[in-house]
Formats: C-alpha cells, structure tokens, sequence
C-alpha cells in the first residue's frame, strides 16, 4: 500500500520535509489532502482522522503520516520511522540518533522562522502584527539564523566521513532538510541570504548537490513541488528582510 501523507493543501509547510524524502527515495505515496473528494481524499479526509472520536492514536496536527493502520505525527518522528525503510538514515544505528538530533534542532529553526511573521498569535493576521515582526525578524536575522547556519556549517565539516553529508557517509533524509531550509531562508530573506555560499560553503554545496540528484531534480520541476507562497511557513515579505 502507499504511504499517505497529510498535509495542507496549496502549502509547502513541514509537509514538505517527509515530501523530499519521498520522492529521492521513489516511494509510492498519496498527498491525501490534495486529492480529489471522488476517491476519499482532500482536507475533509484528513479533518476527518484529526477529529475523529474512535481513533485510538490521533494525531495532533498535520502532517502526519499514515502506513497501513499506523499514524506516525511530526515530521522527525515521520522521518526517523521512514528512514531506514527509505534507505535514507545512516546504516549505523547509533548515527540514527545523531540523525533525529540534527532534525530536531532543524525542528527548531523551523518554528523560529514561522514566528518571525508571526511573532504574537497564530490567530492574527500578519498585518495586525506586523511591528511585532519586524523586530522579531531583525532579531533572528541578526542572531539566531548565523548561530543555526554556523552549527550545521560545522557539523558538515567535522563529519569524520567527510563534508558532502551532515551525518554518516551517505545521503539521508538530514540532507534532504538541509536543502529545504536553504530554499526557504533564500526565497524568505534574499538579501539576507546573500552571500550563502561565500559564509556557507559547506551547506551550499550540499545544497546543490541534493537539487542535482535525479529524483529531487524532476520532483522540482513537477506540478507535485507547491511554489512557496506567503501562506506558509517561510514567507517573503520585504520589510523583514534586510541586508
């Protein structure tokens, strides 16, 4: 059976994450979500499992992932479970650990990128707290994206097995992760972001060597790779950028 994948429609959010996985790996999996009604698919599908009254392990919010009857949530336990069966986690299983860590603190980076246009309440619009945002985007541009770009800089390069992956000698979903923050940071904060590959030469060739693999290459080019847009979690908006 496919995998099924839940996750908001129209955003490429964390559900692009496990996405990228997916398809390096060629896996058979349905974006739930985005399918039609007709065959038991859409948001109402997933609504559906969010706020069922008999499900014995619901989840808590998307994405999650189903496989058979197991529903794994969050997207580093997703992808600690589908690593090994992707052929996508260090085949040390001590590394497998290491992995999780990594995508943890990318977990982290993930939730202060979100705040920076939306630093008060998910329940406000942007514009109702856009003062709010600036400071905090000035904050995270200024302190906090160096201090999370300069640990993963260094951990690629101190990867005893050498600097073309973060964790082990092979690639694994870390990577693949690692290639979505880049894209996101740049399309979010263009002027911040230059001069990546200059400060990060480390993380910016992996980066582009992951948008070179054959599967990530063609996923890129495919009607399945949603645009960014400022509906999810990395957003451009002008005034939070900066040089």
């Amino acid at each position: 059976m496919p995998y099924e994948l839940y996750y908001w429609p129209g955003l490429q959010g964390r559900g692009e994450f496990v996405r990228l996985a997916l398809e390096e790996a060629g896996a058979d999996y349905i974006d739930v979500a985005r399918g039609p009604e007709k065959k038991g698919q859409g948001v109402d599908a997933m609504m559906a499992i969010l706020e069922s009254n008999s499900e014995h392990h619901i989840p808590f919010a998307p994405p999650f992932l189903k496989d058979g009857d197991l529903i794994i949530p969050h997207v580093a336990n997703i992808l600690l479970y589908l690593g090994p069966k992707l052929d996508l986690s260090p085949q040390d299983e001590d590394l497998r650990y290491v992995a999780n860590g990594l995508q943890l603190t990318i977990t982290d980076i993930v939730a202060e990128v979100h705040d920076t246009h939306h630093p008060i309440a998910n329940s406000l619009y942007y514009e109702d707290q856009k003062d709010a945002a600036k400071q905090r985007s000035a904050d995270f541009l200024r302190n906090r994206l160096p201090k999370y770009l300069d640990y993963f800089e260094r951990v690629l390069r101190q990867n005893p097995s050498g600097d073309r992956h973060i964790v082990g000698d092979r690639l694994t979903y870390v990577d693949l992760s690692l290639f979505q923050l880049a894209e996101g940071f740049t399309y979010a904060f263009p002027r911040a972001m230059h001069g990546f590959k200059t400060r990060y030469p480390a993380l910016a060739a992996l980066h582009d060597a992951i948008r070179e693999r054959p599967n990530i290459m063609r996923y890129l080019g495919s009607k399945r790779r949603i645009a960014f847009n400022e509906g999810g979690i990395f957003r451009h908006y002008r005034e939070l950028d900066y040089p």
